[in-house]
């Protein structure tokens, strides 16, 4: 089992939201919350591929705008986590 290597793709968007903790305000008593802006997500977004062990992560690449995940790169990005281990 601890030589079982999984991998995994997801988009990134790129933005700082807020923690609970950051965003938190102090409210006296009886005193109305503050109305907040709904966050809303980035445009701007790059897709991660990631691969990951029993111990953690072991090779994550993220890919190039405008570049298609197809057989050949998804192959090049193979062979870039075999280097790796």
């Amino acid at each position: 089992m601890e030589r079982i290597i999984t991998g995994d793709e997801t988009w990134v968007y790129e933005y700082d939201m807020q923690t609970s903790q950051q965003a938190s305000e102090w409210v006296k008593k009886n005193e109305p919350k503050p109305k907040k802006p709904r966050q809303s997500r980035s445009k701007m977004k790059v897709m991660l591929i990631v691969f990951f062990d029993i111990r953690g992560v072991v090779h994550y690449e993220f890919v190039p705008e405008g570049q298609t995940v197809n057989k050949e790169y998804y192959l090049g990005v193979l062979k870039r986590l075999r280097e790796r281990i």
